[in-house]
């Protein structure tokens, strides 16, 4: 009886050590390097919702790990000169503002445009005050919310056109802020504070407690969202596959259930 065992057994696992000899190349090809540095991404907040879903829908594809920091500029810049392979803007000004403060950190032939986003109005909701274009924003007594930076630097003054509506707007204005994050701030915090707060389309799914106008067309602009390589990254063709995922149709999906055109 053992005898007979022991061959049988032997065949069995010289079967299996074959077969594991033979996948280990495949394994080794597939995964990235054990020791490979995350893919480091850094920019302003309005884009990290989709920039951040983007990046785990390409570690899964990948294996490669990708870390976004976002926020407003001064609070990511000391740490993004040191280790940034990717910087994104909230809008084509943002990055070239940032390339012109900060000579040597964006790699400028390899800037790419992604995709835009449309300005809109947040009210509360159920829109108590029925707004449905920038004219009912101006009447007496709304209480606008205004971001002066942050990608919307004069986007209310290219959204109204006409001196007469820019003025009235203008004295409606209760609050001004630099960035984004500031005026996410005071609308979630004061909702009697302000009725309405021109900005992107892309904000509202993350408001919660707030509506969307979409105004009329000539009342709305765009600004795109670009996204450049920097000049001190050692994974420049990681850096660039990202971008090329970005640029992908699974990409651009992810952007527009975000708010994106």
């Amino acid at each position: 009886m053992q005898t007979l065992f022991r061959p049988r057994l032997g065949r069995v696992a010289r079967c299996l050590m074959l077969t594991t000899l033979l996948a280990a190349p495949a394994l080794a090809q597939s995964a990235p390097p054990l020791s490979a540095p995350p893919l480091r991404v850094y920019g302003p907040g309005g884009p990290a919702t989709a920039m951040k879903e983007c990046a785990a829908a390409f570690t899964k594809q990948t294996g490669i790990a990708v870390e976004v920091t976002a926020g407003p500029e001064p609070q990511w810049l000391p740490q993004a000169a040191q280790d940034a392979d990717l910087v994104y803007g909230g809008a084509e000004y943002m990055l070239t503002q940032t390339a012109l403060a900060h000579p040597g950190l964006v790699d400028e032939a390899s800037r790419t445009s992604l995709y835009a986003r449309e300005s809109a109005v947040l009210v509360r909701t159920g829109n108590p005050l029925h707004i449905k274009r920038l004219e009912d924003l101006t009447k007496e007594g709304v209480r606008l919310l205004d971001v002066n930076g942050a990608g919307q630097m004069g986007m209310t003054e290219d959204m109204a056109r006409t001196p007469a509506l820019i003025a009235n707007l203008q004295h409606n204005t209760r609050t001004s802020v630099k960035t984004s994050a500031e005026a996410v701030a005071l609308w979630q915090q004061q909702p009697q504070g302000y009725d309405a707060w021109i900005t992107y389309a892309s904000w509202q799914p993350r408001l919660p407690g707030s509506a969307l106008v979409r105004l009329p067309r000539a009342q709305r602009v765009s600004r795109g969202t670009p996204i450049a390589l920097t000049q001190r990254t050692t994974q420049a063709a990681t850096a660039r596959q990202f971008v090329a995922f970005l640029k992908s149709a699974e990409g651009h999906a992810i952007f527009r259930r975000n708010g994106w055109e």
